[in-house]
């Protein structure tokens, strides 16, 4: 991977430079220039590839598609600007500004941005929807995801250099890389809050890929891998050094899981005001996530911190979940709603009332296996009131399974412990965890319900008036020192 990658880089430094003025592509933000950045692009990939340069100025165009070879390169000062009239845009599989299909050797860098005008975008695709002039089935005050345009959308490519962009405004996920092998995003800048369901990075059954270094705003999911296809994986992912505000979840695996996750590391990243998860493992699908270490997280202001699921989705695909290593964790959670400022606020409906840091969940005879944590620091308002929600500990078995419901921390509603609530899990060793409730809670700090083969060292806790650490029901070998 390490010599792809170089070999990559080496490529892009070598390219041959061609001036978008040199096409007669214009600057001033009006002019459409999508046939003009189009015939730019293949020219360069038949003259044996290199990189359209746009310097200083406002480009305004519809689709265009990449051929292998070719980089766009995006000056500080230059603004590649999408069309909001949504007839400018190719309806070829997913919608998007930018396509790339079956191809190698491509990229986007520079310190220019992209804008793909949101907003304007979503809302005039949805006025064409309920004029009948776009056939769509209208959902809530959006049309489907497929109608809204992505910026970036990549397919079935190999090598693939995302760099130092600033990348904003999609009416939908902002990029989406599905199939792609050996892909790099580093340094880039992501303001994705212009509408719903507006994702900042979506990587689809890949292999090979780092995600590094990037800042990352999103209204939708952080940094999402997904799998679409039972035959393909997300496999040898790197999420590194990144820092993610959202009003859904920081960094996310599943939701979409029909293949699924292998060998995934995510290290010293930093969420928050988030209203979701900073970290959500899911797998949901019929699918498996296996083989992921959480190395380095900070979560501050977040609405859960560490979210397992598993889900059946569909009856009789089960999913499963092993080998799950998290550590070295320092996160504090918020009594109120940690996205409020959002145009696009997480539903306050979706909050529970008495919330907790920690939730891992299987379902009753599919265990999620094998799964260490440690060194946490946690702290947490408490106040958890019996008067607001009450889960009595001789009453669990009302929480309710909801094995196809969509997965998300709240999807219990509330939960019976303030700290950590473990349930239809085995192989759990939690070492060298703090936990902190500022405030008084009824609840005990972790409540562990049809568990076996579990270890907890050198757990603190810091509770008004509270002694007792653990209750564990249904469980067996469990394990405290």
């Amino acid at each position: 991977m390490i010599l792809s990658l170089i070999l990559l880089q080496c490529a892009v430094v070598s390219a041959k430079d061609y001036k978008a003025s040199f096409f007669h592509i214009k600057s001033d933000g009006t002019t459409l220039n999508t046939r003009s950045i189009q015939f730019a692009i293949d020219y360069i990939s038949k003259n044996g590839g290199g990189r359209l340069v746009f310097y200083v100025g406002r480009y305004l165009t519809g689709s265009i598609h990449l051929k292998s070879n070719v980089t766009l390169q995006l000056e500080e000062g230059a603004v590649l600007l999408g069309s909001t009239n949504p007839f400018d845009y190719d309806r070829i599989g997913n919608t998007a500004l930018i396509h790339a299909r079956d191809l190698e050797n491509v990229g986007i860098t520079g310190k220019g941005m992209i804008d793909g005008q949101g907003r304007a975008l979503a809302n005039n695709s949805i006025a064409y929807a309920n004029d009948g002039l776009i056939e769509d089935i209208l959902k809530y005050d959006r049309t489907r995801e497929s109608i809204r345009p992505m910026v970036i959308y990549f397919y079935n490519c190999v090598n693939v250099n995302i760099k130092e962009v600033i990348l904003q405004n999609s009416a939908c996920w902002l990029q989406t890389y599905e199939r792609c092998k050996n892909l790099v995003v580093d340094h880039i800048t992501v303001n994705n809050v212009a509408f719903w369901n507006s994702d900042g990075v979506d990587v689809v059954d890949c292999d090979n890929v780092t995600i590094t270094n990037n800042n990352i705003d999103a209204a939708d999911d952080g940094i999402c891998l997904k799998s679409h296809n039972e035959k393909f994986y997300c496999n040898n992912i790197l999420i590194e050094n990144n820092t993610v505000r959202t009003s859904a979840n920081g960094i996310k695996l599943g939701t979409a899981g029909k293949g699924g996750f292998r060998n995934i590391k995510i290290l010293n990243n930093t969420v928050y005001n988030t209203y979701r998860s900073a970290i959500a493992l899911q797998s949901v699908d019929g699918g498996f996530l296996e083989d992921v270490l959480v190395d380095g997280l900070k979560s501050a202001n977040t609405g859960n911190v560490i979210f397992l699921r598993l889900g059946e989705r569909v009856v009789g695909k089960k999913s499963t979940m092993n080998r799950i290593s998290i550590k070295n964790v320092v996160a504090d959670v918020p009594l109120g709603k940690a996205d409020a400022g959002y145009d696009y606020e997480g539903p306050i409906e979706d909050m529970p009332r008495n919330i907790s840091p920690i939730i891992i969940a299987g379902l009753p005879g599919q265990y999620i296996n094998d799964v260490t944590f440690s060194n946490f620091q946690i702290s947490y308002p408490g106040a958890g009131s019996k008067f607001m929600a009450y889960i009595a500990l001789d009453k669990l078995d009302s929480i309710p399974e909801v094995p196809a419901g969509y997965p998300e921390f709240s999807m219990f509603k509330e939960v019976p412990a303030w700290g950590i609530y473990v349930r239809h899990a085995k192989n759990i060793n939690f070492s060298n965890i703090k936990m902190t409730a500022e405030k008084k809670d009824y609840r005990l700090p972790i409540v562990m319900d049809d568990v076996h083969d579990a270890q907890l060292k050198k757990i603190t806790f810091e509770q008004i008036n509270q002694k007792k650490l653990l209750y564990a029901y249904k469980s067996t070998n469990v394990t405290v020192n």
